[in-house]
């Protein structure tokens, strides 16, 4: 069998694993939007409410990297079960929780023990060659695409129906127990025995990402994955409040924000990532990607304050307040919003973002999976699990700690100051991956 058929072959492979993923990030993106609301139904502070968005990335510190070695050397299927499983038991949870702690609990447990993300990353580089493995990775962005542009509908449909905050935990449940069903049938283990018996397995341990950190081939890498994570959740988390204070976007226009970013996401990593990682090399596209990050952070946070032409303020006033009965009333409280006033109404603000959005959303759309790639060229062999779990952790720990730090700037100076200083960082981070030994392309 040639290269290239054989390539073609691994690739039919990833099919499975893209079906897999698809279906667990659309469970876990239909109760992102209510998760403050499941902590503010049982009477959480605005403190207790950030505490409870931050425990499941905190406990993936710990978790990742431990399912990620283990993975390595039991295999990946077990390990994806295991995930799912532990997923689905934690969506049961917030669904049936009668008290605060029930929900702390069920976004620890899925912490600690959900990596499917980084197991299907680590079985995807187990298929793929290094030539096209950052096109296998963006197969991961694209599904984080179409779950991000389908889970959030979902669940305010659901709740708009059901007027239940269960509903939407329930159906996640059920699309976790699908991609349990599809893992179980449908996908083929991707890590022979003979090569689990190469993994390393003193790093199955809790602080398994710091031999990565020691290491000078990935620690560069790590921390640029943290840092330009840090920089961009902290723009995910804001973005609504962002969109409500400059432009006057409730759900409908900031649905519409989501969609628009969702069709470049998916459009560069379906269609493009392959072809320029080829062309480019990973180094490259790197770079590119945190350039045009810095340059549309810094567009977005230039946004003219100009509401939509059908926004009222009077009308956005009432349609917040509307949301106040029961729970709803701690979380809008806590958020500070300031509605803009009526004067001023145009298109141009609202033209003005969506072009902003175009360079951020390409660069986000490149920058994880190019560093993933050449982490995993950088990984002992066999141990793509390993790497990918720290990779992973790192995220982990940059969500933890964006929304608080990027929501108390926000909170002091407005929304301008966080992006501006979003974009300088990523516009430092270019400046270091240009300077850095270790991040020069090689040369063909």
């Amino acid at each position: 069998m040639t290269a290239r058929s054989a390539s073609t072959a691994d690739f039919s492979r990833l099919l499975p694993i893209f079906a897999i993923v698809s279906v667990d990030i659309l469970g876990l993106t239909l109760i992102l939007p209510l998760l403050h609301l499941y902590a503010a139904a049982f009477g959480a502070t605005p403190l207790e409410i950030g505490l409870v968005a931050a425990a499941f990335p905190a406990a993936q510190i710990i978790g990742l990297p431990f399912m990620g070695a283990l993975s390595d050397r039991y295999g990946r299927k077990p390990l994806l079960l295991i995930s799912q499983i532990t997923t689905c038991l934690s969506f049961l949870m917030l669904a049936f929780a009668n008290s605060l702690w029930m929900i702390f609990a069920s976004r620890l447990v899925d912490g600690l023990f959900g990596a499917n993300i980084s197991t299907a990353q680590a079985a995807i580089s187990d298929l793929t060659s290094e030539e096209d493995r950052a096109r296998g990775l963006g197969l991961i962005g694209a599904a984080f695409g179409i779950g991000f542009l389908i889970g959030p509908a979902m669940a305010l449909i659901i709740f708009e129906l059901t007027d239940q905050l269960s509903m939407p935990a329930l159906t996640a449940a059920t699309y976790s127990l699908i991609s349990i069903l599809l893992t179980t049938f449908a996908f083929r283990e991707t890590l022979p025995l003979e090569k689990r018996r190469k993994a390393v397995i003193k790093r199955s341990n809790l602080l398994s990402i710091l031999p990565y950190l020691r290491n000078e081939k990935t620690r560069l890498l790590l921390v640029l994955m943290f840092a330009q994570q840090l920089v961009f959740y902290g723009f995910e988390s804001l973005l609504g409040v962002f969109t409500l204070t400059r432009l006057g976007l409730l759900a409908q226009g900031n649905a519409f924000i989501f969609v628009w970013v969702g069709v470049i996401l998916i459009s560069v990593q379906l269609g493009y990532i392959g072809k320029w990682t080829r062309r480019y090399g990973e180094v490259r596209v790197l770079r590119g990607a945190l350039a045009l990050l810095a340059f549309g952070l810094i567009l977005t946070a230039l946004t003219p304050q100009q509401p939509h032409p059908l926004y009222s303020e009077r009308e956005a006033r009432l349609y917040l307040l509307s949301q106040r009965p029961s729970s709803t009333e701690a979380v809008i409280g806590s958020l500070g919003v300031t509605l803009p006033s009526n004067a001023g109404r145009g298109i141009g603000g609202m033209l003005w973002l969506m072009g902003a959005l175009v360079p951020t959303s390409i660069g986000a759309a490149l920058i994880r999976p190019a560093i993933n790639s050449l982490l995993t060229r950088r990984a002992a062999d066999g141990a793509y699990g390993g790497v990918l779990g720290a990779s992973a952790a790192s995220v982990s720990a940059a969500d933890a700690v964006a929304p608080l730090l990027f929501g108390a700037l926000f909170q002091a100076a407005g929304g301008t100051l966080p992006f501006l200083l979003g974009g300088a960082i990523m516009a430092a981070l270019w400046l270091l991956s240009r300077c850095a030994r270790g991040l020069q392309p090689t040369v063909a």
